[in-house]
């Protein structure tokens, strides 16, 4: 059987691809990829988010996705600064404008990595794992115990 081996991008619907590039471009740096009339391309190093124009159902607060940040305080700080209610709870949570649930994790503390040399072409090859992250993926075989 074929194995999952991980997430090229995420799509969301958005009612207006200028207000959503306005919108996470208030919180995120934002580096686009294409764009068409109806489709925005946002990179994310080797991924992306395809934010669609033409949002078709009404919001769903349990489905969400999780972005994966460099710096969680620096993410609360921009999300504060935009006027974006953060959900209650232990995480960084939050709703868009069109009703998409966004969960915020910190690369540092999760078992998601990136290359080396992704990491390096994307500007954040500083960017370490906390121990606590570093268990999880030996634990796996995923990282060496040296690492």
């Amino acid at each position: 059987m074929p194995r999952l081996v991980g997430i090229n991008h995420i799509a969301l619907e958005v009612g207006s691809i200028d207000d959503a590039l306005e919108f996470y471009g208030r919180i995120f740096d934002l580096e686009l990829r294409g764009r068409s009339p109806l489709m925005a391309f946002i990179d994310m190093g080797d991924q992306f988010i395809a934010i669609a124009e033409g949002r078709t159902q009404p919001p769903d607060r349990h489905r969400h996705f999780g972005l994966v940040v460099d710096d969680m305080e620096a993410t609360r700080h921009a999300l504060e600064a935009a006027g974006v209610a953060i959900q209650p709870g232990r995480g960084l949570d939050f709703i868009d404008p069109w009703g998409n649930h966004v969960q915020v994790v910190d690369y540092r503390e999760i078992q998601f990595t990136k290359a080396p040399e992704i990491l390096r072409g994307m500007g954040l090859d500083g960017l370490t794992k906390s121990e606590t992250a570093l268990a999880e993926l030996r634990a796996k075989g995923l990282a060496s115990p040296t690492d």
